[in-house]
């Protein structure tokens, strides 16, 4: 089994979108306005908890707040979702230990920060499992005083028994790692201990770790993340622990883990450097620390082992040392001694996928690989068996024209967790046998939103190159086609992440149920189709993905389901991009725009915070040709006075240490420069995620769908 994963970073967050002229903005008509520090008067605002920079956000909080805390919705927006987020009727997340026992981490009312428990997976199948606690969250908090927010732990295999505990000053992705007992229910006296940092570390064995953090100055990216992997054995610091690998500036991270079979044995120590998000190279590492470069293409993922047969999924056409030819998409498999010995070791193709296929999730059980395979956005799950020349599969017998997510997976036999959802249909959890294909519901979520009389249809909007763009309607079956309905697009576009249909409780209870239509749109950039689907929005092609968002818009209008003055648009971090590009292009389509955690300010990305990661998604701005694509569309270079643009509603967190707050202030401080309303808010904690607890998650959710309530329920709308 893969111990740690080898993929370097996550997509930004996580967490859980006719005739009319055309407004959107050229890199010629585009002002010389904050192309640099020199020439942007906001830039003060990059200061993250500087004195004059927290001052204007206390003071756009406090109008924020009042106008939108002030509006008799709020507060029973807020009890709602308040109720919902802390609800103890939720699906237990699961995780297989290696003896077979069950892992959660859990939230409500009373464990706001949350807490880490176990029971046996007899007792999770009953209606109330009788859980023992393994760390508080809470607790330690309180004890040390600290803001700690949980963000996960890696344990030695196969007993389990010590753990790297990742937590986090308030949300922040970098985080302090310490060992933890999990029988004493304790952290080790003496042990493993690693300073703030982002960036990880994973066993080797029970005295030895592969660590990636910030060592001092050079041992960074331009990214900000870990650009020297070390092997440190117990007792070193981390100046005496040897240096195994060493990057380059320009690449986004560096990191190590290890391969390990069912049973845990180690059977290779890799270290991939991730030269840019999508391209990395894998090497293995020798006993003696010698490291050797692995024969993968560089835009390709390590998913599985299974039954000794190394599973790695491609994002590139390729051809193998073996002469062999894979196309983008292909999921392959090598005997993994025979390829570690030759590299030119025939692989065998596991799955390819058609044109509207997408792998969108690979777990491995013992024997098993159990594949998450969408078709039109609609998913199933197939179950995959390694033969002597060839994989045969089957595919389990689970709910239609759904979602389907592959969970934990067991390594002493074939169990495996597998979770169904809906726009329309509550989260439900299964339990697959994938020996024998057997499945049967285990726990299911009770309706949290009245969704008689709701329906959901799938549409299609030609975009401006012809590209037929699948969408999703949520809506009450009788909803009048006369342009009156109040209609949420949501969009993301980017990072090969896929939008797919899912329960948001929170959605229905605060939107859907109140009248409200929600939308969500499959814009290319996304995954739903695969890697294509993603790479025809890649850098100098990134408008196609927001002239397929403004294509829904337009769509919806077109088939009467909404109006410009119903028409409101969401999105969070690339998202907010997303929702950037809306208002500066086609503000005369929407009269709403929750703009989250956004980014904004496209020439000066890859300068704040884990920005230069993300030029292989957008282009480098320092590239005089690229930089005239990114201009083009950027949003906080293109506002201007004049404009249809509604009142916005935008907010960030100032833990925020991915996306920089920074973008969010601005475009604010921007547009109200230009003579615009402008409502904002920035929580002090929280992270990227916008929320370090159930509190703060509740009472985002209601500012988010109050002022929707006010921009689009109301006639006029209210500024």
């Amino acid at each position: 089994m893969i111990r740690s994963s080898a993929a370097v970073l996550a997509a930004l967050l996580a967490s859980t979108s006719l005739t009319s002229v055309s407004m959107a903005q050229t890199a010629s008509s585009a002002p010389a306005f904050a192309t640099s520090e020199a020439t942007d008067p906001y830039v003060w605002l990059e200061d993250v908890e500087g004195e004059r920079a927290m001052a204007w956000v206390k003071d756009h909080n406090t109008r924020s707040l009042g106008v939108l805390q002030g509006d008799p919705r709020y507060e029973p927006l807020h009890q709602q979702a308040l109720a919902i987020v802390q609800a103890r009727d939720r699906i237990p997340s699961p995780g297989f230990t290696h003896d077979g026992h069950i892992d959660n981490f859990w939230q409500d009312a009373q464990h706001v920060r949350g807490f880490w428990r176990r029971t046996t997976l007899d007792s999770y199948k009953t209606a109330e499992p009788q859980w023992e606690a393994v760390l508080d969250i809470d607790a330690l908090a309180e004890a040390e005083s600290a803001n700690w927010v949980y963000k996960g732990s890696t344990c030695l295999a196969p007993e389990e028994r010590y753990c790297l505990i990742s937590l986090s000053n308030g949300g922040k992705d970098a985080v302090t790692l310490r060992e933890f007992d999990t029988v004493t229910r304790s952290f080790v006296e003496g042990g493993f201990v690693l300073p703030e940092s982002k960036g990880g570390a994973t066993w080797v064995n029970k005295d030895t770790l592969l660590i990636a953090r910030d060592f001092g100055v050079g041992t960074l990216t331009n990214s900000g993340y870990p650009m020297v992997v070390k092997r440190m054995t117990r007792g070193q610091s981390l100046d005496q622990a040897d240096v195994l690998f060493m990057g380059e500036p320009t690449d986004v991270s560096v990191s190590g883990y290890t391969l390990r079979d069912a049973d845990g044995v180690l059977k290779a120590t890799l270290i991939n450097r991730s030269i840019d998000f999508y391209s990395s190279e894998t090497y293995r590492v020798s006993d003696d620390g010698a490291v050797v470069k692995l024969a993968l293409p560089a835009k390709s993922d390590i998913t599985g082992l299974v039954a000794g047969q190394l599973v790695v999924s491609l994002k590139q056409d390729w051809t193998a040392p073996s002469g062999q030819e894979f196309k983008s998409g292909d999921l392959i498999a090598w005997p993994l001694d025979a390829w570690l010995e030759d590299q030119a070791t025939p692989a065998v193709l596991v799955l390819r996928p058609t044109e509207r296929q997408a792998v969108e999730g690979v777990n491995a059980t013992r024997n098993t690989l159990v594949v998450a395979l969408y078709d039109n956005v609609r998913g199933s799950v197939r179950i995959y068996r390694p033969g002597k020349t060839e994989w045969t599969h089957t595919t389990l017998d689970l709910p239609q024209n759904v979602s389907v997510g592959v969970g934990s997976a067991s390594e002493t036999d074939d169990k495996v967790f597998v979770s169904v959802t809906g726009y329309l249909n509550p989260s439900s959890l299964w339990l697959a046998d994938a020996a024998t294909g057997v499945v049967e519901q285990v726990k299911s979520m009770p309706a949290k939103f009245d969704a008689a009389g709701m329906t959901v249809d799938q549409h299609e909007a030609r975009s401006a190159d012809g590209t037929m763009i699948p969408y999703f309607v949520v809506h009450k079956a009788d909803m009048p086609l006369d342009g009156s309905n109040p209609t949420l697009l949501y969009g993301y576009g980017g990072f090969e992440s896929s939008l797919l249909p899912g329960y948001s409780a929170t959605v229905g209870k605060l939107w859907l149920e109140r009248g409200g239509v929600y939308v969500i749109a499959n814009t290319r950039g996304g995954g739903e189709f695969g890697p294509r689907w993603h790479e025809a929005a890649l850098q100098q092609n990134r408008q196609r993905a927001h002239e397929d968002f403004q294509a829904v818009a337009l769509d919806l209008i077109a088939r009467d389901i909404t109006s410009q003055p119903k028409l409101g648009v969401m999105g969070g971090s690339q998202g907010g991009l997303f929702m950037g590009a809306m208002l500066t292009q086609r503000p005369d389509l929407i009269n709403a725009a929750v703009i989250q955690v956004p980014l904004f300010d496209m020439l000066r990305f890859h300068k704040l915070l884990a920005g230069a990661s993300w030029i292989g998604e957008y282009g480098n701005p320092d590239v005089p040709e690229e930089r005239a694509w990114i201009q083009a569309y950027s949003p906080y270079q293109n506002l201007r006075a004049g404009q249809p643009y509604p009142e916005v509603f935008i907010h960030t967190s100032t833990k925020d240490d991915r996306v920089h707050p920074g973008h969010a202030r601005k475009a604010a401080a921007r547009l109200e420069e230009l003579g615009y309303p402008v409502l904002f808010y920035e929580n002090t904690d929280g992270g990227h995620a916008a929320g370090a607890n159930l509190q703060e998650t509740a009472r985002r959710l209601a500012l988010e769908y109050t002022y929707l309530s006010r921009r689009l329920m109301d006639t006029p709308a209210q500024q």
